[in-house]
């Protein structure tokens, strides 16, 4: 008999502002007890060294994070130049310092427009990824490294927000996948110092921005049920790019067992949003033909 998971089901996702020195799962279990929640999962980890936007799914919600895990996101970095860590960030061990050059800020902006585009990046040693069932940053701290496969990027923009001489602050626009601590690297390599991570933080997902986020300490601080409540955003909402579907009471209880429909008149195709009564019922494919195939379908009501 499977195991009763302990408690409630609630469903929505939550826009976290993750403090600094904790993990991103340390911060969803601690929002998952406070929600109560029987099921959460987060959308993409931040380092400990990190803060900012971390989207937090409960319950029906998790059918979708994979959407904000391939999203494009953005991110504020501060770069320490001139040194070089195992870790990519000041949290981890310093191996090598070297003398700053004297730089100004076109030089600067010179060097981060040639990060702008599609490139390969090897991510670093410290991350989630695994090799042969391992997380790469538990080899890591084991002194091991490991070949890593370049993985194609996407850097959208890069702007320069602050330089002292000795430290840069940058905005950084990017695809999923893209590593921070291995751009700051790079940078530093092409300034011919080094450089490493000193402070991250996330300014967006996908459409969802670090403004509308709260603190634990937000959270904490609101002792009524039904205004934490009030603070999930609907699951459908990451999906609202998509054109949505209206069906019928006969149609809706046909695509929730699975059945394929015919005959659907519409002017889109692809991936669709079904609704029933504006209830949101799940993801469908809508072919040319008209034919309306059930791909994900969610339970909002239990």
């Amino acid at each position: 008999m499977a195991r009763r998971r302990k408690g409630r089901a609630i469903h929505g996702i939550l826009l976290l502002d993750k403090r600094t020195g904790v993990s991103s799962n340390r911060a969803l279990q601690e929002v998952k007890r406070l929600f109560d929640a029987n099921k959460a999962g987060h959308t993409g980890s931040l380092d400990p060294l990190a803060t900012g936007l971390l989207p937090v799914c409960f319950g029906e919600a998790t059918k979708v994070s994979s959407y904000l895990l391939d999203s494009h996101k953005q991110y504020r970095a501060q770069i320490e130049l001139g040194v070089i860590t195992d870790s990519g960030d000041t949290d981890g061990n310093v191996i090598e310092q070297r003398p700053v050059p004297v730089l100004d800020q076109q030089q600067i902006e010179v060097c981060l427009q040639g990060f702008i585009g599609e490139c390969a990046q090897v991510p670093p040693m410290y991350s989630a990824l695994k090799h042969n069932g391992k997380r790469l940053y538990e080899l890591a701290r084991q002194g091991l490294v490991v070949e890593r496969k370049a993985r194609l990027i996407n850097i959208d923009e890069i702007v320069l927000k602050a330089f002292d001489g000795q430290s840069l602050t940058i905005e950084v626009a990017c695809s999923k996948g893209t590593y921070i601590r291995t751009l700051a690297e790079d940078i530093g390599e092409q300034l011919g110092c080094g450089a490493t991570i000193s402070g991250l933080r996330r300014l967006r997902v996908s459409e969802f921005d670090i403004n509308a986020a709260k603190t634990l300490e937000d959270l904490q601080g609101i002792d009524n049920d039904a205004m934490l409540q009030q603070l999930l955003i609907p699951v459908d909402s990451v999906l609202g790019h998509w054109p949505s579907i209206m069906l019928n009471k006969d149609q809706a209880q046909a695509i929730v067992h699975g059945q394929t429909l015919s005959n659907i008149e519409d002017d889109c195709a692809g991936k669709v949003r079904i609704y029933q009564d504006d209830i949101f019922l799940g993801i469908g494919e809508l072919q040319p033909t008209g034919q309306l195939a059930p791909k994900r379908i969610f339970n909002l009501t239990q």
